[in-house]
C-alpha cells in the first residue's frame, strides 16, 4: 500500500479517535443519562477542555475531505511521488500536533500547525497541478 493510502487510513482512525475522546469527556462532564438522552434540552456549557476538543474535531472534519480527496486523486492518477508522500506525512503530523496544541490551549502554535497541515495538502496536490 502506498504511503498516501496509509496516511489516509491513519487519518480516518485519528478522526474516529477525536470523536470518541470528545464524546467520552463530554459524557464524563454531563453524565451517562444525558449522553443517552435525546439531548433536546440544552445541556450545561462544556468545560474548556471539552470545548477545545469539540472545536478541534470540527476543524478536522472541515479539512479532512480536502486531504482525503487530494490523497485519493494522486493515488488514482498515479501522480504520487516523494513530494506527495512528504505532504501526506506533514498533513497528518500537523493535524496530530494541532489536536494536542488545541487540547492544551496553545493558540499561536495551534494556528501555525493548522497552516502547516494546509501546506501538507498543497504538497499532495502540487503534482496534480504542475
Amino acid at each position: 500500500m502506498s504511503m498516501e493510502m496509509t496516511v489516509l487510513a491513519l487519518g480516518c482512525i485519528f478522526g474516529i479517535i477525536q470523536v470518541f475522546v470528545a464524546a467520552q469527556l463530554q459524557t464524563r462532564q454531563n453524565g451517562l443519562a444525558w449522553s443517552l438522552s435525546s439531548r433536546e434540552a440544552a445541556g450545561p456549557p462544556p468545560t474548556p477542555l471539552v470545548g477545545r476538543l469539540k472545536r478541534a474535531q470540527a476543524n478536522f472534519l472541515e479539512t479532512f475531505p480536502f486531504a482525503a480527496s487530494a490523497l485519493l486523486a494522486v493515488e488514482v492518477t498515479g501522480a504520487n511521488n516523494t513530494t506527495t508522500e512528504l505532504g501526506a506525512i506533514v498533513w497528518l503530523s500537523a493535524r496530530l500536533a494541532f489536536w494536542l496544541a488545541y487540547a492544551i490551549g496553545i493558540p499561536v502554535l495551534r494556528s501555525a500547525l493548522f497552516a502547516t497541515s494546509i501546506i501538507g495538502i498543497g504538497l499532495v496536490l502540487w503534482p496534480l497541478l504542475a
